[in-house]
Order: C-alpha cells, then sequence, then structure tokens
C-alpha cells in the first residue's frame, strides 16, 4: 500500500514529524541549511522515507546515498530535537575533500555536489529516449534519477549570427540557476530573471564560429527555458569580485511566497499555466569565510514556516519569511504543466 508524505507523518505519532535540529560540527551550518531545504521537498522526502532509493542505489558508490537517507529519516522520525550529520558528512567528505575541513563552505556548491551524488548513486539507464543535452549525450541512452526528476530543468539557448542572420538551437541543462543581481539597494525575483533571460551580444573574444560564413561572427543570444523542473532552486549571485578581493551584495531582493510566474521566460512550447510556491529559503549573514548560514522551510504537512538555525528551531510568521539575506530559494510546482508522470510512479515502473 502507497502511503504520501502526510499520511507517513500523521502515523509518527510525534508533533515534531519534519522538525528536528542539526548539531553544527564546526563552520558546517552550510550543510545543515541545504539539509533542511532538502527535507522540506516533499517528493524528495516520500522516497526517501518510502525506502525506494534502496531498490536504485549503486553499490559502487551508494555510500553517500544511503547516508542521506538515514540522516532524512532521523530528521522525521520526531523522536530527538537535535541529531548529529556526522556520518553523512564524513561520508561526503570522503568524496569531496574540500567538505572534509571544518571551515566554512559555500552552500550553493555544497548543493550542487550533494545533488550530484544521490543521482550517481541512484541513476537508471534508459533506451527510451534520446538525450537532448549536449553536455551529457550518450547516443540515445538517458540516465534518470530521482533528482533527475525532480530539479533538472533544460534551457535553450538561441544564437543568432549577425551577419547572415542564422539561427541554431544549444541546449543545456540545469539544477540551479545562478541569478545576477541587476541592483545594489533593492530589486525582485523577476528583476534578476528578466537579467538573466534578457538577449546578449556576443563580440571580439566571444565571437561564435559561424558554419555558415564559415569565420568567427558577432552573435545574439538568448536563452529560454525549454522545460522546467518539478522544483526549481534560484541562486542569487551575492558574491562578485573587485580585482583581487570578493564582495558581498546585500540588496534586498523581494521574492513572492506563491505564484511565481515564469512563463515570460519559457518556450511557446511548454505550457505555461505552472504555478509555483516558495518551500525553502537558504540565508546567509555575514561574509563568505566568516557568515553564517540558516534555512527558512515550509513544513509539507502543517504549511507552517519554520527557521532552522543548526538546532535552534524557531517558528515563525509567513511575513518573516521576506529577508535581505537570501541565498538561495527553492520553489515547488503544484503540478507539471507537461504532460508526464509523477516521478515516483516512474521510479517504480522502471
Amino acid at each position: 500500500m502507497k502511503y504520501s508524505c502526510k499520511d507517513r507523518v500523521e502515523r509518527m505519532n510525534s508533533q515534531r514529524a519534519g522538525l528536528t535540529g542539526l548539531r553544527n560540527l564546526g563552520n558546517t551550518c552550510y550543510m545543515n541549511a541545504i539539509m533542511q531545504c532538502l527535507c522540506s521537498v516533499p517528493p524528495l522526502v516520500e522516497y526517501f522515507l518510502s525506502g525506494q532509493h534502496k531498490a536504485a542505489l549503486h553499490k559502487e558508490n551508494g555510500e553517500s546515498a544511503t547516508a542521506f537517507g538515514c540522516l532524512m529519516s532521523d530528521m522525521w522520525l520526531g523522536e530527538f530535537d537535535c541529531v548529529s550529520p556526522e556520518v553523512f558528512h564524513s561520508v561526503l567528505g570522503k568524496r569531496y575533500p574540500t567538505f572534509s575541513k571544518r571551515t566554512q563552505q559555500d552552500a550553493q556548491e555544497f548543493l550542487i555536489c550533494v545533488l550530484n551524488e544521490l543521482h550517481e548513486a541512484l541513476k537508471k539507464s534508459s533506451n527510451r529516449r534520446c538525450v537532448t543535452d549536449a553536455k551529457v549525450s550518450r547516443g540515445s541512452v538517458s540516465e534518470t534519477s530521482i533528482i533527475t526528476q525532480l530539479f533538472e530543468g533544460q534551457l535553450s539557448y538561441s544564437i543568432t549570427c549577425l551577419e547572415c542572420r542564422t539561427t541554431t538551437d544549444r541546449p543545456e541543462s540545469f539544477t540551479v540557476l545562478s541569478l545576477p543581481i541587476p541592483s545594489r539597494s533593492r530589486c525582485s525575483l523577476q528583476d534578476c530573471l528578466k537579467c538573466f533571460f534578457q538577449q546578449d551580444t556576443l563580440t571580439w573574444n566571444n565571437q561564435i564560429h559561424c558554419s555558415w560564413c564559415g569565420t568567427k561572427q558577432d552573435a545574439a543570444v538568448k536563452a529560454t527555458i525549454s522545460k522546467a523542473p518539478q522544483t526549481i532552486i534560484f541562486h542569487l549571485k551575492r558574491f562578485e569580485w573587485q580585482g583581487k578581493q570578493e564582495r558581498k551584495l546585500s540588496t534586498d531582493i523581494c521574492y513572492p511566497l506563491s505564484s511565481l510566474d515564469l512563463s515570460p521566460y519559457t518556450s511557446p512550447l511548454f505550457c505555461q499555466d505552472a504555478e509555483y510556491s516558495l518551500c525553502a529559503v537558504v540565508n546567509h549573514s555575514g561574509f563568505l569565510d566568516d557568515g553564517h548560514y540558516t534555512a527558512f522551510c515550509k513544513h509539507s504537512v502543517t504549511k507552517n514556516w519554520y527557521s532552522f538555525d543548526d538546532a535552534q528551531i524557531t517558528k515563525i510568521p509567513n511575513s518573516s519569511v521576506q529577508t535581505d539575506t537570501a541565498y538561495l530559494l527553492f520553489y515547488t510546482c503544484k503540478a507539471f504543466s507537461a504532460p508526464i508522470k509523477n516521478p515516483l510512479a516512474m521510479e517504480n515502473e522502471q
């Protein structure tokens, strides 16, 4: 019998299910914040709590996914106010030595490593469709996992030669979209999206080689979303280099808690009635080397918002979710706009 995340949590007979703090092992707040956010993505929680990951696990590199699943279970059982992520931290540190150090790390880089590691451990090959992503194309073999089904989207870059006006399309997959911040004082998430998706001109050293002209030419490039993921993650690029020094942008970025509209940036072939709602936020205060990460997460059952500061958990009102320290935004889609099956059902059929 298949239960939903809500059914499982109710059967735990605990008021603290999904509300477990994480011990700081020494500058590991970046890991704790990311773990709390990933534990706020309902289909991912259901996948691991139901044990589906065990059937898909690759023995040769499944240690990280197993440790991740155990930690997620501890966080959702609600038996303790706080648990230690030491096993997961240790296992991942073996694969990525940078994170084995007890020094502050970038939460966005850690997130990408975790998603990549989980994908590699849980991926399945299929010959049923061709991969259109030039970067990961393997002939007619597609590698899918719960990670690609939930988090992977695709951009289509339209490249037009400004000499002969020939246009070519280049697809590129993504799990995190890094958005530029167009203002130093105040702007909106839509302003950041407009800046990312605006048309750009490639000149000088960035010229393309036009196959029609036979030489390098200036080109116009514009990106659109050709496939939107069920959960889309935005990285707000608050850190920039000025000469040899890195500086942080403290811009106050306004982002919606619900009804995020991505239709202006999607391909005409993609149905544009998908509605995205915020489910988690990673906040960063201070500077990159000596800052601190926290998370705001929306409980998938109670729908209340909570602040996670390592071991400390505090219920917060919706009005407190908007902050000028937001660094990563997690949005989930209420329903797929493309006619595809539920990702968990797809896993069961394969």
